[in-house]
């Protein structure tokens, strides 16, 4: 059964994720903040700006008109940068189809510190809460390549519609109840791609990748333990997955952050460079401010804050994990 759905912002991953849905038979109007976009969208067929070589399918639509993009869908999908999350719920609010939303997008709100969900709640009150995560770059879901996806929610019946509309041939999404969780590893894991691109970039070899990644992993589950995630899906595609994915491949915007700022570029100048959002450089923000006020041990994304937002050189924050006291593993 095919729905109408709205798909709301056409970045890279928000156009990927129209793109499949379209495939799969579902009438989908794809929203854009600017008219020109929408019409060059519409006439070329193609996102020209974010995803060039990849066709859209016939059943896709780009509008800039958030009230037609809204009216009469069935299902509701939020793709726009954390930044912008809250701002896009508010215009939502008022022309919102159905009592769910679902969104795509990944970190926490800056200013606050609040997961994605606690933010649905605070500007559209009782709706159902749909996060979808997991390792998936943008191009690859476009190209149709095969990706796993985690789809969470606490409402069974409103994560089973988008696991519905989003499984397929080279699709696969798998249910979820923790939404704190998901959210948790979709977040941090940017944090630390940023701590890999640095430590590769500073040719520091594969041990210390391994090193990095797993040791990011145990500061992922101790906040989400904090938030009160469960530990095991911190061991599944929107945690470990996530986490290998955008730490070892140069797809990942995060990770070519931190191989910039590895070069000398300054944390402006890396952003600047990539043209396009890396959320791991908001997300550490936050994360810094939730580790301090939760209690919450997380050297690594604490290191990768400093090169951030107190200009401390990555070599300098390298020796400073270095020279850290020996304690347990586990």
């Amino acid at each position: 059964m095919s729905d109408t759905l709205a798909v709301l912002g056409a970045g890279s991953w928000g156009t990927a994720l129209a793109i499949a849905l379209a495939r799969r038979g579902h009438a989908v109007r794809l929203w854009t903040l600017l008219p020109a976009d929408a019409d060059g969208m519409n006439a070329l067929r193609v996102n020209a700006q974010f995803l060039p070589d990849i066709v859209l399918p016939p059943p896709l639509v780009a509008t800039a008109d958030l009230a037609a993009a809204l009216s009469g869908a069935n299902g509701v999908l939020v793709a726009v940068p954390s930044r912008a999350f809250r701002e896009v719920l508010v215009r939502v609010a008022p022309l919102l189809p159905v009592r769910a939303i679902a969104w795509a997008t990944k970190g926490f709100e800056e200013d606050t510190g609040k997961l994605l969900h606690q933010v649905a709640g605070e500007v559209l009150g009782e709706v159902a809460c749909v996060a979808i995560s997991g390792p998936s770059f943008a191009g690859e879901v476009a190209l149709g390549l095969p990706t796993a996806l985690a789809v969470a929610s606490p409402d069974a019946d409103a994560a089973s519609g988008w696991v519905r509309r989003l499984h397929g041939d080279t699709l696969r999404a798998y249910l979820s109840d923790d939404i704190v969780g998901v959210q948790v590893g979709g977040a941090v894991k940017n944090v630390l791609a940023i701590g890999a691109g640095i430590a590769d970039g500073l040719g520091f070899g594969a041990n210390a990748r391994a090193a990095l990644i797993t040791r990011g992993l145990a500061e992922v589950q101790r906040l989400g333990l904090a938030l009160g995630a469960r530990r095991d899906t911190f061991l599944g595609l929107s945690g470990l997955g996530d986490l290998l994915l955008t730490c070892t491949d140069n797809q990942s915007r995060n990770r070519r952050v931190g191989l910039a700022l590895a070069e000398g570029k300054t944390p402006q100048q890396a952003v600047e460079a990539l043209g396009q959002v890396a959320e791991g450089v908001v997300t550490a923000r936050a994360v810094r401010q939730l580790a301090e006020r939760l209690a919450v041990n997380m050297p690594l994304c604490g290191e990768v804050y400093r090169v951030l937002y107190e200009r401390r050189d990555p070599h300098a924050a390298v020796q400073a994990l270095l020279a850290r006291e020996p304690s347990a593993e586990l």
